[in-house]
């Protein structure tokens, strides 16, 4: 059960492994692009282009639907991007049902681990697999690996390399369960929970009013989607990629300054942030150089 590009490995390294993939559930088609064109989502289109049966049901309690998964009699069933399923589905096969979520787990519950675990500055974070109970992400644990947050990585590069990871983990898990040999170590929950909850575009509005190193995380914890943004000139920006600098002049957080050939630098709380990459609203994304040569500040 999958939908985004990042639930595809998983879902390629179960086939290549020879599991035997019975069935895959993912979302009805969408409207998408500019004509807005029925659209399947990248796990439909691999599935497919494998000759595996697709469901893609409106509602994950309709009748017909529960009829048709049980038809299946699949030993186990595996999660990796969906939504929220209701006890019915997750309880129905032998084996119970596992979830691959990209963090380590109790941090980071919800729909955005990858995102928060940057802009929080995290130095770490993982995949985990667990076993989906009642409660959003708090089932028993199976298996964990970790990942190093470098100084360089957004949320981008970040989830690359947990897509490839948590692809390995989802095999390791399965052969584990197939076995009969595998960890459920109950999740301890430490003193401080840090959450994931959903991004909205307000929420990724920059308050230059905080931190220079605190906004710096907050657009990379943020890029390339949905992107953190401001306003310039009156014009919503996206800002793609930054860097704290030292300058001297004194100002007012949330004002600019910029020589108009090769930089643009931002008055924060404590100090200057200098933008590297954006995009002003109705253009495309640009370095900062070619920024500023066709867009006089």
């Amino acid at each position: 059960m999958g939908t985004p590009e990042f639930a595809v490995p998983s879902l390629k390294s179960l086939v290549e492994s020879n599991s035997n993939v019975v069935a895959v559930i993912t979302v009805p088609d969408k409207p998408a692009g500019r004509g807005q064109k029925q659209t399947a989502s990248p796990v439909k289109l691999y599935a497919e282009a494998q000759g595996i049966p697709v469901l893609q049901p409106e509602k994950l309690k309709n009748p017909e639907f529960l009829e048709t998964l049980r038809s299946y009699k699949a030993d186990l069933q595996v999660v990796v991007a969906f939504r929220m399923l209701p006890e019915v589905v997750w309880n129905m096969p032998p084996k119970g049902t596992f979830n691959l979520h990209s963090s380590l787990l109790p941090q980071y519950r919800g729909a955005a681990p990858i995102n928060w675990a940057v802009i929080n500055g995290e130095t770490e974070t993982g995949v985990t697999t667990f076993f989906i109970e009642q409660d959003i992400d708090t089932g028993k644990i199976i298996y964990q690996d970790r990942e190093p947050i470098h100084p360089e990585d957004d949320a981008g590069s970040l989830y690359e390399r947990l897509m490839e990871k948590g692809a390995r983990l989802v095999v390791k898990t399965v052969k584990a369960i197939e076995a009969g040999n595998y960890p459920q170590d109950p999740q301890n929950e430490p003193v401080e929970i840090k959450s994931a909850p959903k991004i909205f575009r307000e929420t990724c509005e920059i308050d230059w009013q905080k931190p220079a190193v605190e906004i710096h995380n907050f657009i990379r914890g943020l890029s390339p989607y949905p992107a953190a943004w401001t306003t310039i000139n009156g014009l919503s920006c996206k800002i793609f990629r930054s860097k704290v600098v030292e300058f001297e002049e004194k100002d007012v957080p949330g004002e600019f300054r910029t020589d108009n050939k090769s930089y643009l630098y931002f008055r924060t709380g404590d100090g200057w942030l200098s933008i590297e990459a954006l995009q002003l609203e109705g253009k495309k994304r640009m370095e900062i150089g070619d920024f500023l040569r066709g867009n006089r500040l």
